[in-house]
């Protein structure tokens, strides 16, 4: 029985301190819900006012999510405060929560600050096609900690931002154009100034090669097994791959119409009889013989 009586003077006792402390607890709860609210506001506001202008899609995200989580940690600290968490316990717990888990996310915190860099510094954004990390494609979302690039195989590439910010990044989407640098060759035999005449021609009746900078056709290398043409011209990039494989193909039809020969390695095969070889050397070797004999 006098179990029971401390049972029932102990809950009575929490009892108490419950319902003194629970309009404190409704207060926190309430500032919670309230704050949540008041940052949904906020982010769509700044949304909003992203959509009127032109901005950088990955900047945009970026600061809205810093947005919503700066604020949403300064909600947590005023909600702790409110519940009777002292402030300095507060700040002394979290420094070491923040030194244990930014041990613990060494890595993750590298791909952080490598994104922060990306958005930044902007090297390239939506939509370019870069080459880094061994991998080249379009580049389709930037994220904090990753960075997707669809390949020329449609396969998505995901690629940690740490690792790319340190790396070599080529933007072949940069500049809008890019410069073309094919090669024919021809015989030794062929006339140079004709088949320089009819890649000349070639280059100037395409509509998508751009006048300024001026093509070129040089002779680019006397080969081994032909004389060799360097066609270069810059194009626009999205019409670059189009040109790149018409001028292949025509490049060659052209030339060969033209009567030039479009050489490719050949080697000389020199075919002995070793039987009639080995009876060669029989015969010096017993010629030596006797004359050592004597």
């Amino acid at each position: 029985m006098e179990k029971l009586n401390n049972w029932g003077a102990i809950a009575k006792e929490y009892a108490e301190k419950f319902i003194d402390y629970l309009p404190t607890l409704i207060g926190a709860l309430a500032l919670l819900f309230i704050g949540l609210w008041v940052i949904n506001l906020i982010v769509k506001y700044v949304n909003k006012l992203f959509q009127k202008e032109d901005y950088d899609e990955t900047l945009e995200k970026f600061t809205l999510t810093a947005i919503q989580w700066g604020l949403r940690i300064i909600l947590f600290v005023l909600v702790i405060t409110q519940l009777g968490v002292e402030s300095a316990s507060l700040v002394a717990a979290l420094g070491a929560a923040g030194l244990a888990i930014g041990l613990a996310m060494q890595g993750s915190l590298s791909n952080l600050a490598g994104g922060v860099l990306l958005i930044v510094l902007k090297p390239f954004k939506v939509g370019d096609w870069i080459e880094a990390q061994g991998v080249s494609g379009s580049v389709v979302e930037i994220s904090l900690f990753y960075t997707k690039i669809d390949t020329f195989g449609n396969q998505r590439a995901v690629i940690p931002n740490g690792e790319l910010s340190n790396d070599n990044i080529i933007n072949y989407s940069y500049n809008g154009t890019r410069k073309e640098n094919l090669s024919f060759g021809i015989s030794y035999d062929d006339d140079l100034k004709k088949a320089k005449e009819v890649l000349r021609n070639l280059v100037e009746e395409q509509e998508d090669v751009l006048k300024d900078p001026a093509p070129q056709i040089i002779v680019s290398e006397l080969g081994a097994d032909s004389v060799n043409f360097s066609v270069r011209y810059f194009a626009e990039n999205k019409k670059f791959w189009d040109l790149h494989w018409y001028m292949i193909e025509e490049g060659k039809i052209r030339l060969e119409e033209a009567g030039m020969t479009i050489p490719y390695p050949q080697r000389d095969v020199y075919l002995y009889d070793q039987t009639k070889m080995n009876g060669t050397i029989e015969k010096k070797s017993r010629k030596n013989d006797n004359n050592s004999a004597n």
